[in-house]
């Protein structure tokens, strides 16, 4: 998985909104695949437009990995980035990732939808529910 600081300085080089989106999917392809038994309702994200599912696994040092799919090339992008930001770190670690600032440092804000950003948050709002 590439990290949050690798996204965001690759993002930092890419002056066009389409290249930008084309990382965006790359990134959604190069997800871990999540295994179609975890494609349940109770996995799934509300508040998402597109069907998003997420599932967490702690670890022997209380860290999480967490695994998410959409059925969105560009929704899958999104979820990587919030994998990149919280996968591999415990619960207080999670609660202090600034992904407010990595969405606006990544001029989400002002390229997504509304419902594709209340998907984003959406999906952070459940992994803060998960651990």
């Amino acid at each position: 998985m590439v990290s949050i600081d690798e996204i965001l300085s690759n993002f930092s080089f890419l002056e066009d909104w389409e290249d930008k989106y084309r990382y965006l999917i790359e990134l959604g392809e190069g997800l871990d695949a999540l295994p179609s038994d975890c494609r349940t309702d109770e996995n799934k994200v509300e508040g998402c437009m597109s069907q998003v599912w997420l599932v967490s696994q702690k670890d022997a040092n209380d860290c999480y990995t967490f695994l998410a799919d959409s059925d969105a090339l560009i929704v899958k992008g999104l979820i990587a980035i919030i994998l990149s930001a919280y996968s591999g770190k415990n619960a207080e670690q999670i609660k202090q990732v600034p992904i407010e600032q990595i969405f606006e440092q990544l001029g989400l804000s002002t390229h997504l939808s509304p419902t594709r950003r209340n998907g984003f948050f959406a999906v952070v709002s459940r992994i803060k529910q998960l651990q």
